[in-house]
């Protein structure tokens, strides 16, 4: 039985994307939706809801893009490491000021700034109350924060994981291109990888199948639909 049913209250990892930190920026991280997030989280900790993230970096530095330029593949994906302790470090501050508790947990030693990821730490941080930020994806190249938010959500043993987006669930091709694009209400794991949708990438959902992590994909920018999902709602597209 996990620490959050003992304690009789959810826990729940939230993905967020670098690029959903832009809002409609070219780059950087946009006040507006910043104060957005910090609000959803809050609504999360009133409902007595258990919070970590794992955040991306693609807002600031994307080292996949620069590798298929020549850049060591090794050295692009340690610099987007970095830049998800930017962003970890830019929620955490915006949260804080919203008189929330977190702590920023980094996947590499940057002792000076943030601590060290240590599960049990984590777990007992969120028993707390604390709001948990895990940056630096796996702290390893060749691996997504999609892949970091699936591993982290299975080791803090949440309830399940909500992947925040700009659209409201998983379609069959991509709304914004194909307006005759259906959204699926359920999918299994399997369907995911079959049909090679673009929920996350097969690594990420694979370890989702193999250790029953419900995934949960659903439009950061409504108002509430973080809050709902977490409480059990239907909200934008399950899998599992």
């Amino acid at each position: 039985m996990s620490s959050s049913s003992e304690n009789n209250s959810r826990r729940v990892l939230i993905k967020l994307s670098g690029e959903a930190l832009m809002g409609e920026d070219d780059f950087g991280i946009n006040p507006e939706v910043m104060q957005n997030v910090a609000e959803e989280i809050k609504s999360l900790i009133d409902a007595d809801v258990q919070v970590a993230i794992v955040i991306g970096g693609g807002n600031i530095f994307r080292g996949a893009g620069l590798a298929a330029s020549g850049m060591n593949r090794v050295s692009g994906d340690q610099m987007g490491m970095l830049a998800t302790v930017i962003n970890a470090l830019a929620i955490q501050d915006k949260l804080e000021q919203h008189g929330m508790f977190a702590r920023v947990m980094s996947a590499v030693k940057i002792y000076e700034i943030c601590e060290d990821y240590i599960c049990r730490r984590a777990i007992r941080h969120l028993e707390k109350g604390r709001v948990v930020i895990f940056a630096a994806g796996t702290g390893n190249p060749f691996f997504t924060t999609d892949s970091a938010a699936s591993l982290r959500a299975i080791e803090i043993k949440a309830d399940l994981m909500i992947k925040a987006t700009k659209v409201d669930g998983v379609y069959t091709s991509d709304p914004a291109k194909n307006a005759d694009a259906v959204r699926y209400d359920q999918l299994k794991y399997d369907e995911v990888l079959e049909k090679k949708l673009a929920v996350m990438d097969a690594t990420a959902v694979v370890l989702c199948r193999d250790n029953n992590m419900p995934l949960r994909v659903l439009d950061m920018t409504e108002r509430g639909s973080i809050l709902r999902a977490a409480l059990g709602g239907n909200e934008g597209t399950l899998v599992s």
